[in-house]
């Protein structure tokens, strides 16, 4: 993705909050790479941030959808799309990590598989990632829709 790419982003990004009526204190964009595709890291800040985080992080999820189709109809590339409000998702990242390390290592000393709650898709690929660097536990997700689940296991 080219400089002038990430400004347009930026610039429709800033337009988008605005015509929402919602004032930004701060927006930083950064790019990198995963898994051979562009990634758009767009952080920004707001005083009130409960506001577009919603519940679980759900309007969070949805914004960052409706914000996705309009940049890439602007900009006419494909790329993964990552907002964050006040950090919200980089500490719900670093609480399912902590979660994920603690029931590990609850499957490990017992021997028996532990089921975690449904969680959303962005919830069971933070667990995935971060079980994926154990040899001792294997994850796999189980359950349909709104009742999928993850399933950690002793190796």
């Amino acid at each position: 993705m080219e400089q002038n790419d990430i400004e347009l982003i930026k610039k429709t990004t800033e337009t988008f909050f605005q015509k929402a009526t919602i004032d930004l204190i701060k927006t930083d964009i950064s790019q990198s790479q995963s898994e051979g595709q562009d990634v758009v890291n767009i952080e920004i800040e707001l005083t009130e941030p409960q506001i577009l985080i919603g519940e679980k992080g759900q309007t969070l999820f949805e914004t960052q959808r409706l914000l996705k189709m309009i940049l890439t109809k602007k900009t006419g590339k494909l790329f993964y799309l990552n907002l964050d409000i006040n950090g919200y998702k980089k500490k719900k990242a670093e609480y399912l990590a902590s979660i994920a390390k603690d029931l590990a290592n609850e499957v490990v000393l017992t021997k028996q598989s532990k089921e975690l709650i449904p969680m959303s898709a962005y919830e069971r690929r933070v667990i995935h990632a971060e079980l994926a660097k154990r040899d001792d536990v294997t994850t796999r997700s189980a359950g349909e829709g709104p009742d999928r689940h993850i399933v950690i296991e002793p190796k």
